[in-house]
């Protein structure tokens, strides 16, 4: 399965760990830290340069990926589960 983040972006189901919806999760100061950091280090990719939703976590076991979607939370995880 794959599942469609938006503009010309696609991951594996299997690589994905969570999917969060931006305005909720980065009040939270450890959700702040963590997308710091994957920033810092290279590992945040915006999908869209719209208005950010959601950001989805992904590992292929070698290294991790932080996605901004323009896309909701609740719509990734409707697409994910139709797969």
């Amino acid at each position: 399965m794959y599942l469609h983040l938006g503009e010309e972006t696609v991951v594996r189901g299997k690589n994905i760990i969570g999917i969060f919806d931006i305005e909720n999760t980065s009040v939270s100061k450890h959700t702040k830290d963590f997308l710091a950091v994957s920033e810092k280090n290279g590992n945040v990719f915006n999908v869209s340069y719209e208005m950010p939703k959601s950001f989805i976590v992904c590992s292929d076991g070698k290294e991790e990926k932080v996605y901004i979607s323009q896309i909701s939370a609740s719509t990734l995880k409707k697409r994910s589960l139709k797969s």
